[in-house]
């Protein structure tokens, strides 16, 4: 069912000559082509999905293009972070160079945080830059991936290494589509809401602790609510701190230093999906900042109490199912390494003083870091 206009949450993304909407509401699939008409400087898009995806709404939204009069083509990628790879986006370009686009094209992803990602980054580079409009289809997507203008792809160093900071012009987050993930998928998008709480906002943090079972359990007004919140919330820092300039908007990461290391392990793959290892992620953060005298041991608690509780993995031994799997705190401290916010061979970590108040660090003892690892590993 379609919800009236004044029915949406509209989220306004504010940068200078260059902000957005991010709609969040039922039925967006089937409006985007009315939504987004207004905004496109020309007539056409090109649609790019993973198969997955494009299966289950690419018609659709091709058709809510075309009744608005908009000429609308699909491209699709296969699914997965593979997608990610040079090779990929190579064929990608070549997929989209094939339909002789101009620079009043306009791209439209449909799909998760990897399609997202991908189509962001072949807008930002694809005839040196043309328009592109976000349709996220997951709940991580629609939290995080898809607002602030990261796009990127993946190298065999690391996680989104090469990318662009590039704004998207719209963002569509129907709600309608997460009826029909897996609670895995669910749970994943999960992890990036309850984050927006540990960073600065205790306060939805305790929301969350209240009303995380009903979001994940399909209730709308609470997953509208969760999924209004986390944007209002990423909005309010990429304003402050577009391109990651200070440490602002690198707060943003919390979790993602142990999270990137967990996925370059285990080979990007479907083993860990990247809201997983935030999650993990995040509960090593407030642990190795109670080690360090910085948090309250019963805050790191609840971290794990919350995010356990509701069925994302605490322990590295149960990531993937494989009790087999060898874990190394040297090799994840390796992976580390090559992390975007290193500097100076001197990591960086989003540590916490409490629940709500995260900060930067690049002074954190390595030894300390080796110990909590290798505690991790053997958990």
């Amino acid at each position: 069912m379609n919800a009236p206009l004044n029915a949406l949450r509209i989220v306004h993304v504010d940068l200078a000559g260059r902000g957005y909407d991010i709609a969040i509401g039922p039925g967006l699939i089937d409006r985007a082509g009315a939504l987004s008409a207004g905004l496109l400087a020309a007539p056409r898009v090109t649609i790019v999905s993973d198969e997955t995806v494009a299966s289950l709404y690419g018609e659709r939204l091709a058709a809510s293009f075309r009744n608005a009069g908009v000429a609308a083509n699909l491209v699709t990628v296969p699914a997965g972070e593979r997608s990610k790879e040079f090779a990929s986006f190579g064929h990608l370009m070549n997929e989209l160079l094939d339909r002789r686009p101009d620079r009043k094209s306009t791209l439209v992803a449909l799909g998760g945080g990897v399609v997202g990602d991908l189509t962001g980054f072949a807008a930002s580079v694809l005839l040196r830059g043309v328009d592109f409009i976000q349709v996220p289809t997951t709940l991580l997507a629609q939290v995080d991936s898809s607002v602030g203008g990261k796009t990127g792809i993946n190298t065999r160093h690391g996680k989104n290494l090469v990318g662009t900071f590039y704004q998207p012009r719209l963002v569509l987050a129907d709600t309608g589509v997460l009826d029909t993930l897996p609670r895995r998928e669910l749970l994943a998008g999960y992890a990036e809401v309850a984050k927006y709480g540990l960073i600065d906002d205790p306060a939805f943090f305790t929301w969350c602790e209240k009303n995380g079972a009903a979001v994940l359990a399909g209730d709308a007004a609470a997953r509208a609510h969760a999924i209004e919140q986390s944007c209002l919330a990423k909005a309010r820092i990429v304003a402050a701190d577009e391109r990651e300039t200070t440490d602002l908007r690198a707060l943003l990461n919390l979790g993602h230093t142990f999270g990137h290391a967990l996925e370059a392990e285990t080979g990007f793959g479907p083993d860990l999906l990247h809201g997983e290892a935030v999650a993990a992620g995040m509960a090593m953060a407030f642990d190795l900042s109670v080690r360090l005298g910085l948090c309250p041991t019963a805050d790191a608690a609840r971290v794990r109490a919350h995010l356990g509780g509701v069925g994302l993995p605490m322990r590295l031994r149960s990531i993937g199912g494989d009790n087999r799997r060898v874990w190394e705190a040297a090799r994840l401290i390796g992976h580390m390494r090559g992390d975007k916010k290193a500097e100076s061979g001197k990591l960086a970590f989003i540590l916490a003083r409490g629940i709500g108040g995260a900060f930067v660090s690049r002074d954190v003892d390595e030894a300390v870091l080796h110990d909590l690892l290798t505690d991790a590993v053997a958990a």
